[in-house]
């Protein structure tokens, strides 16, 4: 008798292992809603595998079930707290939802992490201007176009907030800055803002 609960945890550790293995075929195949199928059987198996949390949320969210894909990044966090990736990955569905203040409090906690997380950086800097919070914006947004300085996405959403600000001379340097190495971007942003086009 005493060596049935010990067959019984490793019969149910080979089981979540393999929920956990159809989970990444089906991820591969790009079938999140059996993937999500999957992992959700492997956590439930093994309540304390983040890792299998995670991997729902992130299958989840490409079903489109946003808040479903929120809890189950929930559950990871509170197994593993310090995970840059899945704190970046749960404020970017709270974005998509506008709720931009837990957002940033997201991204903040995945720079806690990981300091040079250029997405955290970026993603942060969006909801604080969504928030109106556009003074805000700029150190993230220049922390981004340091760690990815050929980002144009974060150069041109800097000249934005910098014209938005009041400093169309920063937006122009932005738009010169560009053109040498994203010449299309910075003709782009220079027809948006009205400024002059580089030569």
């Amino acid at each position: 008798m005493s060596g049935e609960p010990v067959i019984a945890r490793v019969r149910d550790r080979l089981a979540a292992g393999w929920a956990f293995t159809l989970g990444e075929a089906c991820t591969t195949l790009h079938r999140p809603h059996a993937a999500a199928r999957h992992y959700r059987r492997a956590f439930a198996q093994r309540p304390g595998d983040a890792r299998a949390a995670a991997a729902l949320g992130f299958a989840l969210a490409h079903t489109g079930d946003v808040r479903g894909a929120i809890a189950a990044f929930d559950a990871a966090l509170a197994l593993r707290p310090a995970w840059a990736d899945v704190h970046f990955d749960r404020g970017f569905l709270l974005q998509s939802l506008g709720d931009h203040a837990a957002a940033i409090a997201a991204f903040d906690a995945a720079l806690v992490e990981r300091p040079a997380h250029d997405r955290a950086w970026y993603g942060k800097a969006l909801s604080l201007i969504a928030c109106g919070r556009r003074d805000e914006a700029v150190a993230p947004l220049e922390r981004t176009t340091r760690l990815q300085p050929l980002s144009p996405d974060a150069w041109c959403e800097l000249a934005r907030v910098q014209l938005a600000r009041g400093k169309p001379e920063k937006t122009q340097a932005i738009i010169g800055h560009l053109a040498t190495f994203e010449p299309a971007a910075a003709a782009q942003l220079a027809r948006e803002t009205g400024l002059p086009a580089p030569d």
